[in-house]
């Protein structure tokens, strides 16, 4: 192929100002109601409050930019509704996170089943050795204990009804 230089020129120039002429899309940018970010090259929807619109197109106001998007809606195929109902909905939500919050409310869960547990078998066991105790107290045996001074005192009929009713408060609150 042979061309001349004007015509070298020429089609550079076609070529690349097909590149760089190319109109620019407007971007909008705006933070939804639940904290999420939002691009587009159409405005907002009408609920978005002017101060959560962090960017938009130079020149553009809303109403404009509406205006233009009705238009362009009214010139789309009538495929173009059934595209959008088959485009996958984002719900915002993290798969990950919310798999470590689970994770996190089943271990809390069962930490807390095992404490229940732990306190129901300590019941049992202390129910178990207050009544043995009171058994004690009640066959009338010669029984005795060590003082804070270490000596042995033997219990008299007022000691052993104490430790009698005390004894069987410990019964009433354990062994429920």
């Amino acid at each position: 192929m042979n061309l001349r230089p004007a015509q070298v020129t020429t089609l550079v120039l076609a070529l690349t100002g097909g590149l760089f002429a190319a109109p620019a899309h407007a971007q909008w940018q705006w933070i939804e109601k639940d904290g999420r970010k939002m691009f587009s090259d159409r405005p907002p929807p009408a609920d978005i409050q002017d101060k959560d619109i962090l960017r938009r197109p130079q020149g553009a106001s809303r109403a404009s930019m509406a205006a233009e998007t009705a238009t362009i809606a009214a010139v789309k195929p009538a495929s173009a509704p059934a595209l959008k109902a088959s485009a996958p909905k984002l719900s915002g939500k993290d798969a990950e996170l919310e798999a470590k919050k689970k994770k996190a409310e089943d271990d809390e869960a069962a930490k807390k089943k095992a404490d229940e547990e732990k306190l129901a078998k300590t019941k049992a066991e202390n129910c178990e050795r207050a009544k043995s105790g009171l058994a004690t107290l009640q066959s009338g045996v010669r029984m005795a204990s060590v003082n804070a001074k270490g000596e042995r005192e033997v219990y008299d009929d007022a000691k052993r009804q104490a430790e009698t009713k005390r004894t069987q408060e410990i019964i009433d609150s354990s062994c429920k």
